[in-house]
């Protein structure tokens, strides 16, 4: 192996390239976006996350390069967007299948292709594999294919990518423990190598249970509101069961792979994934739930204007700056449904305005509203609860310590 050519300089390809680097394997990031090229050449950092900073600093002293060119190579790794299409609840492959073109132009014969970006079960056998062959390769002699899906959640990404063990998919066993080789450079937990439908599976599944986990305590927080029960206490409760372990109910789903993973197998198995659609359904639900409580909340202190109603948080997580599928932008869409206009938005991740409304500063949005609904936990609003002591709080991740707080 000369160099890694790590396309996608996003969430995952950056940390990816920087912690290659960082364990003395060659690399160079590549991404067709020169604004973002030009801040990573500059010494710049293009987002928010806990150690990247140093984590990058320590990749540059190793020699780690950034160019909008695709390099002539062994081994590339693509960590390009595939954005979901809310409309057909599918993903969209042309960054992926476009990457992949532009290597087959460079590459050396006999390259090691791993897709790292977030796909569906079969994209690679229908839309990757189709695509190499008309260019007139052989897959598995000119070309050979890999599947590593990435396993890491943004605000813990630099830990996970050394501790969380990984899937490692191929269609040669051989070129599979080459791969795994590669990410040995860095990884200290299990790889385990399989063949490339099940890597693609098995990505799906985890998020799909983990959604179907989250939906059962969204579904025990609305059956709890309904006769007024106290859901985070009878959650504790039941969590000293030694076989229990329910998760928190909150205000939505976000993010771009347990909100969207779960529908692939809606979409390829419809008569076979009733519990999983049922689900999605209750997950998707609660930013309307949400904007029930803010309703009930309006009504029994007499308020009529909504530009008195505050949302906390427009990230799908606390402390990171990622807004994808976040419950918060969900919120206002359903709100703009109804015509309700004038909602006022902070995050402290987000320096820049994405939505109309949005304030830069806290205490200016502090003082501009009467009710504020915590959509997201982040350390900030923690430290600042001194702040918001004489606001109506609705709190839907459970943060608050006082008991005069309204929960979801």
């Amino acid at each position: 192996m000369k160099m890694i050519n790590v396309i996608g300089q996003g969430y995952i390809g950056l940390p990816t390239a920087l912690m290659f680097a960082k364990s003395g394997v060659k690399v160079v990031g590549t991404d067709y976006n020169e604004n973002v090229i030009q801040s990573l050449q500059n010494g710049k950092i293009t987002f928010e996350e806990e150690g990247l900073e140093e984590l990058f600093k320590e990749a540059l002293s190793n020699g780690i390069e950034f160019s909008t060119e695709y390099k002539k190579t062994d081994t590339y790794i693509i960590s390009v967007p595939t954005p979901y299409i809310k409309k057909s609840k599918k993903l969209d492959p042309s960054y992926v299948i476009s990457a992949a073109h532009s290597i087959l132009d460079v590459c050396e014969k006999g390259s090691i292709l791993i897709i790292e970006s977030t796909i569906s079960p079969g994209t690679i056998d229908k839309y990757v594999r189709p695509e190499i062959e008309k260019k007139g390769y052989i897959i598995g002699e000119d070309i050979h294919l890999v599947h590593a899906p990435e396993r890491i959640i943004p605000g813990n990404m630099i830990y996970e990518l050394e501790h969380n063990s990984r899937t490692i998919g191929a269609d040669e066993i051989e070129i599979g423990e080459k791969a795994k080789e590669l990410y040995s450079s860095f990884c200290k937990s299990e790889i385990v190598v399989t063949d490339i439908r099940s890597a693609e599976m098995s990505k799906v599944v985890e998020n799909t249970y983990r959604d179907i986990n989250i939906a059962f305590a969204n579904e025990l927080a609305k059956i709890c509101r309904t006769d007024n029960m106290d859901v985070y206490e009878i959650i504790k409760i039941a969590n000293k069961h030694p076989r229990v372990n329910i998760l928190q109910p909150g205000p939505g789903v976000g993010g771009h792979c347990i909100s969207v993973d779960p529908w692939f197998l809606v979409g390829d198995y419809p008569d076979l994934t009733n519990l999983i659609l049922t689900a999605r359904k209750i997950n998707d639900s609660m930013p309307a739930h949400v904007l029930k409580r803010i309703r009930d909340i309006m009504r029994e202190h007499d308020i009529n204007d909504i530009s008195k109603v505050g949302l906390y948080g427009l990230t799908y997580k606390e402390n990171v700056d990622d807004t994808r599928e976040s419950p918060t932008l969900q919120l206002l869409e359903r709100m703009d449904e109804h015509l309700a206009f004038g909602v006022k938005v902070f995050d402290p991740f987000v320096k820049e305005r994405i939505i109309d409304h949005q304030f830069m500063n806290f205490e200016d949005f502090i003082n501009e509203i009467e009710i504020l609904v915590i959509m997201v936990g982040h350390e900030h609003i923690k430290n600042n609860m001194e702040l918001i002591k004489d606001k109506l709080i609705l709190d839907t991740k459970n943060i608050c310590t006082s008991n005069d707080v309204y929960k979801l």
